[in-house]
């Protein structure tokens, strides 16, 4: 039984609310002065707790993703991934693409096996309908850096007469500590492609799901953090790399775009700001605006003031030179964190920067309001990147 299966979560459920019942039930049983009494009445009570902090833990993780698996949970995943080259799409160990054999090449994206499409229905597993969701690892060939996260291929990939054509690419980042599996499965960024394709509503586009943080458990806020993990540059250097050298992805400045919700979302946005020729279109749900230092992120910025300065993006808009940036801010107007920051800093932006705002009514910071933000943020995002070709 998978650690994110409703049915483990509601075994948990049924054993808490037992081991509650069963307490009371024993409780005036014990109610007598002996030591075997008093051991038992402790024991009671520590049963209890553990089986409703195990509910509890069970429910926080199915709903956040910290952990997507046992192995995930314990350490052990150390699956051998099959590098793959620049010719085509990569396949998992052992499975021709759709061209025909394996590719083999340069280092690049390593595939580690196939996942399902949350929310695009059973009707087929055929990749020319329903596209191709890899979980893959991401290595950094310059940072040295590696992570875990997944690549969306969209039906159009796999179709007859699309075998030679590149697409655009969209780097997707969660906020922090999630898993990238929130993107899969409580977001659900490529069951929502897959829907808006289906209305014409945005272009074929290869989506990139991954953590903000290449380094965890830390949280580098996509810094480059003196003498420690280099995130910036494994977004900005070796990801882009990585795709291309696994995938057919568009090369060249304005191919790809960037978006993500809370911390990923300012990292979406700070990435675009900082290296406008690789991510030229960035989008950033309820993201905030400058870089969080807590218990988490250690000293991100080895004492530099400057650094610090320039990891804060309203610094940046009013000291330095705006970038050649499309910025989608998109939140919900009850959301107290991020809504007036967005206003204020769409007001403040000026050419070439240039920032809309998409908004929700209702809703606070969690899945739920991302869910409804997403479908016209990733149609505006689309709409700011090149076609196949």
């Amino acid at each position: 039984m998978g650690l994110t299966s409703h049915k483990l979560l509601a075994l948990a459920a049924l054993l808490a609310v037992c081991t509650v019942l069963g307490t009371l039930w024993v409780w005036p049983k014990l109610a007598v002065r002996s030591w075997p009494a008093m051991f038992l009445r402790l024991g009671t009570v520590a049963v209890t707790q553990l089986a409703l902090l195990v509910m509890l833990g069970l429910a926080v993780n199915d709903y956040f993703v910290f952990y997507s698996s046992w192995s995930d949970l314990f350490g052990h995943e150390h699956s051998a991934g099959v590098i793959q080259g620049s010719g085509g799409a990569p396949s998992p160990a052992g499975t021709p693409s759709s061209g025909g054999t394996p590719s083999s090449g340069p280092a690049g994206v390593q595939v580690l096996g196939t996942a399902q499409i949350t929310g695009a229905g059973s009707v087929s597993r055929d990749p020319a309908r329903i596209g191709r969701l890899d979980r893959v690892r991401l290595p950094g060939g310059t940072t040295g850096l590696s992570t875990e996260g997944y690549v969306y291929l969209p039906p159009q990939y796999f179709q007859p007469g699309n075998g030679a054509k590149h697409f655009p690419a969209v780097l997707v980042l969660t906020g922090f500590p999630g898993d990238a599996t929130n993107l899969v499965t409580k977001l659900r960024y490529p069951a929502t492609e897959l829907d808006l394709l289906g209305k014409g509503a945005m272009k074929p586009t290869v989506l990139v799901l991954m953590r903000p943080s290449p380094s965890m458990p830390r949280d580098s806020e996509c810094e480059d953090v003196p003498h420690g993990p280099q995130a910036q540059s494994y977004f900005t250097t070796d990801v882009p790399a990585d795709l291309r050298a696994g995938y057919r992805v568009l090369g060249g400045p304005g191919s790809l775009g960037v978006m993500g919700d809370s911390t990923g979302g300012y990292c979406a946005l700070k990435l675009g700001m900082v290296h406008p020729g690789t991510f030229p279109a960035a989008v950033s749900l309820s993201g905030y605006f400058k870089a969080a230092e807590d218990v988490t992120t250690g000293d991100l910025f080895g004492g530099s003031q400057q650094r610090r300065n320039e990891a804060d993006l309203n610094w940046r808009l009013a000291h330095l030179p705006l970038p050649a940036l499309a910025v989608l801010l998109a939140d919900s107007k009850q959301d107290g964190r991020t809504y007036a920051d967005s206003t204020a800093f769409a007001a403040a932006a000026r050419p070439p920067l240039v920032v809309a705002q998409a908004t929700v009514d209702t809703g606070g910071h969690n899945f739920t309001t991302w869910d409804r933000l997403i479908p016209p943020s990733l149609g505006w995002l689309s709409a700011h990147l090149p076609d196949p070709a």
